[in-house]
């Protein structure tokens, strides 16, 4: 721990301001009349002399190359007491601009114009707007500390408009104040960037050049000036919603209807509250099941919206999965139909909940102007009950015939009531640095266990933005009842993050007792690793090629306790793009020699192990260019071993073609192929043995996606997937010896283990959606859903007839409709007072 905070403190001395070159400057004048927000720019506070922003720089592929004369961009800024206005002429060949109408924060294959805004001016806390050719929006928080560097799930509400004229297009924006974190300060100079983005070239271009070798864009920004005397409004929005969902299945048809509300209040001028109050979570997407055949659990990414968006800062150290809250009970799997005292009583399971309703959540988040950001987050679920008959049959003594019985219900708590917290505090400071303290808390009710974990992080980077380091520390405490579990997790890493030619090397380690999934994510602990990196990419285009970069890593993997090898992994990927815009890509990967997996056989804690050696695998991929009509991704793969006691042959193929018939409408076909034979793995443990077996896996997965967007307000979306696997297993299966190798001469089969592993599997789930936003905001979404499910042991089955034995389930149909309103304290502030005036 010394150790630790020593590296922080050394490091952080080592930080200074960077970037020293040269920034431009805009100058923003304040209006009394605000724009009409229509595409035109024939108001009044754009024809007045107005300081532009020109002369674009190209910095994708190509860095430094002067926009060409007729796709020069002008852009005017002005503000007034309630927002900041953006007035754009993009000129350019009519028949070049590309835009197709998307969904929000769907980029498709269309041009963009973007603006970039940093009240505090820090280079490191982004607020992005994004307006396509088409009309559509997106927007997103960015920061280097944020995955992908976007954060493209947090949605504010602004305005804008497009029009396509003789030559070019015109964007006009209006971002209001309560879309913005700035300070009280009477004279502000803020961050500002400007991007445009040619899909035809795939080309783009910013107001302030950009270097991509080194550092995050944000070190890049130019600099707006000239704002005065504005202040931050009441950042208080509501979003009262109305919904109604009707299932059917099986012939019975169970209705709900919901009315709840979320908020976002502006706490001070830099911290925000957002809280869902009685959520209603039924709109969202289905999770693509799948089989899942190994030792770790099978998860699913987010689809609530309000888990997905402004989560940023809670997401530091991988501590926080929000898919746990709200999650199947902790004691859901332990509820079960049972005899009780030999046959004379039985219990059945009435009803078994799978899911925890959440019953609110809230998340408070912001950043000071010195950099110190802060997050507290909370949710609460409900207490979940297995309902469960029991059955208490009367017999005769005599004859042991049944005369009568007895029946009685209880409820079995599978869940109490629980309470979710985070809470982050993180400091950032030069230009891409920052130290980070985080803590998660789960609190149950009862008997149930309680959970604690508390990180230390550091992240950074140099005054040059060519060196990285970063580090962390984990603690997770379990309180059993029995008493507390304490476990510990490291993990530190040195790496150049400039130029051409790149690398990396780190170590990772968690003892026997880390767990930190009561709310993060950890499909395995009791780990020390060793790992490095080296890549090259280019930043200029070849003669032939846009893009290039390739990646060489390499692993290798111990038991913390005992102090075992476990496995070694080499990894080469090619990733690439033509001029002709046509991805294509490669990836080999080897494990060199002996592999001990310990989780297979499922008996940690007596260290037992599965050995293989010498795998290999291999996929080559393209994807042709999308700005066609007509577009296809394809992939093709093969893996072995490399052992004559094996006979392991795996292959795959994905082949997807896109239609983009129009600029309203587009279609998506995906089929996915994957044959592996010759696997061996788990199949169960008895009192004696655990036993191994060789199998034979098919998959297949078809799957659509559609939409037909009216206008950038207006869409109609299908989802469609077909999952189907098969898993075969040869008749004789193997015990494992201690040594990790497996043998038959224990003699178990098919026929005298205590059941039949042999796996049919299928599901089926469709969903067909349409949204309207009716007004800023506010949306109306339609969606009905159908979904099928199917498992069994028939697994000599072909795929039709294991699509008809599908069709033959119950299927469950759903509609739901939601209605969510959007409105602003101020709007509403306003109308009292001018009624008030009147």
């Amino acid at each position: 721990m010394r150790y630790f905070y020593t590296l922080i403190i050394f490091f952080s001395l080592t930080i200074v301001q960077a970037n020293a070159q040269s920034k431009k400057s805009l100058n923003i004048s304040k209006t009394v009349k605000a724009p009409k927000i229509d595409g035109i720019l024939n108001d009044l506070v754009w024809k007045n002399t107005l300081e532009a922003a020109t002369d674009f720089t190209q910095f994708r592929p190509e860095m430094g190359i002067a926009e060409k004369s007729h796709q020069k961009t002008i852009v005017k800024m002005a503000y007034d007491d309630h927002a900041i206005y953006v007035g754009a002429y993009l000129k350019d060949t009519p028949k070049d601009i590309q835009k197709q109408f998307t969904s929000r924060d769907n980029f498709g294959q269309s041009d963009f114009f973007g603006i970039v805004l940093n009240p505090n001016n820090d280079s490191q806390n982004d607020t992005e707007f994004f307006v396509f050719s088409s009309g559509t929006q997106a927007d997103a928080l960015a920061s280097p500390s944020i995955p992908d560097g976007e954060d493209f799930g947090w949605n504010a509400v602004w305005e804008s408009a497009v029009k396509i004229v003789d030559d070019g297009w015109i964007v006009e924006m209006r971002i209001p104040y309560r879309a913005l974190r700035f300070s009280n300060d009477d004279i502000q100079t803020w961050g500002i960037q400007f991007h445009r983005r040619f899909r035809v070239d795939n080309s783009q271009y910013s107001w302030n050049p950009i270097d991509r070798t080194k550092g995050s864009f944000g070190i890049y920004h130019g600099e707006l000036i000239g704002i005065q005397n504005i202040k931050p409004p009441t950042r208080l929005s509501f979003y009262p919603f109305i919904s109604g969902i009707s299932a059917t299945s099986d012939g019975e048809t169970e209705k709900d209807f919901n009315i709840g509300l979320d908020v976002k209040y502006g706490l001070t001028e830099n911290f925000t509250l957002d809280a869902t109050l009685i959520p209603d979570f039924s709109q969202a997407a289905f999770d693509n099941r799948s089989l899942n055949l190994g030792p770790f659990e099978q998860t699913f990414s987010e689809q609530r919206q309000f888990f997905k968006e402004g989560v940023d800062l809670f997401n530091k150290g991988e501590l926080f999965f929000s898919r746990r809250i709200g999650n199947a009970p902790i004691e859901h799997e332990d509820v079960e139909d049972q005899l009780v005292n030999n046959d004379s009583t039985v219990e059945e399971i009435i009803d078994n909940p799978d899911h925890v309703k959440t019953l609110n959540a809230l998340k408070v988040s912001g950043r000071t102007k010195k950099g110190l950001g802060i997050g507290f987050f909370n949710a609460i679920t409900e207490k979940t009950q297995a309902n469960i008959k029991r059955t208490e049959y009367i017999r005769n003594e005599s004859s042991q015939e049944i005369t009568d019985s007895i029946i009685t219900y209880r409820n079995r708590i599978t869940e109490s009531l629980t309470n979710y917290n985070i809470l982050i505090v993180d400091q950032q400071f030069g230009t891409n640095s920052s130290v980070s303290l985080i803590n998660t808390n789960v609190t149950r009710d009862g008997h149930f266990r309680d959970a604690n974990v508390t990180g230390a992080l550091f992240d950074i980077t140099n005054k040059a933005n060519k060196y990285n380091y970063s580090g962390e520390i984990k603690m997770s405490n379990l309180n059993l009842g029995s008493g507390i579990e304490t476990g510990y997790s490291t993990k530190i890493e040195f790496a150049k993050v400039s130029g051409n030619y790149r690398y990396n090397f780190g170590h990772e380690l968690a003892d026997r007792k880390y767990d930190i999934n009561d709310l993060g994510l950890l499909l395995r602990n009791n780990y020390n690793n060793f790992y490095t990196e080296v890549s090259y990419r280019i930043f200029e285009p070849t003669e032939k090629l846009n893009d290039f970069k390739v990646f060489l890593s390499t692993e290798y993997n111990r038991l913390f306790n005992p102090e075992k090898y476990t496995g070694n992994r080499i990894r080469l990927r090619v990733n690439a793009q033509t001029k002709k815009l046509m991805w294509f890509g490669a990836n080999v990967n080897a494990r060199i020699g002996k592999q001990h997996d310990y989780f297979g056989p499922r008996d940690i804690e007596n260290n037992r192990f599965f050995t293989y050696k010498n795998f290999f695998d291999s996929t080559i991929w393209v994807e042709t260019n999308r700005n066609k009509t007509f577009s296809i991704q394809a992939e093709l793969g093969a893996g072995t071993l490399f052992d004559k006691e094996r006979d392991l042959f795996s292959h795959w193929f994905e082949l997807e073609p896109i239609w983009r018939l129009s600029n309203k409408f587009r279609i998506n076909y995906e089929y996915e192929y994957s044959n592996r034979k010759g696997s061996r793995g788990w199949v169960e443990t008895n009192d004696f043995d655990i036993i191994y077996g060789e199998r034979n896996q098919l998959e297949v997965e078809n799957s659509i996606s559609a939409s037909y967007n009216f206008n950038p307000l207006n869409a109609l979306t299908l989802t469609f997937r077909n999952y189907w696997t098969t898993v075969t297993y040869d008749y004789d299966l193997f015990s494992l010896l201690e040594n990790g190798k497996l043998t038959t001469d224990s003699g178990y089969n098919l026929d005298n283990i205590s059941f039949n592993p042999n796996i049919n599997f299928s599901t089926w789930n469709l969903d067909l959606r349409y949204s309207w936003q009716f007004a800023p905001g506010s949306q109306i979404i339609a969606l009905y859903r159908n979904q099928l499910f199917n498992e069994d042991t028939a697994s000599k089955d072909s795929y039709l007839k294991s699509l008809n034995t599908l069709f033959n389930q119950h299927i469950e149909h759903t509609f739901s409709l939601r209605f969510i309103y959007f409105i602003d304290y101020n709007n509403l502030k306003n109308i009292f007072n001018n009624k008030s005036n009147s």
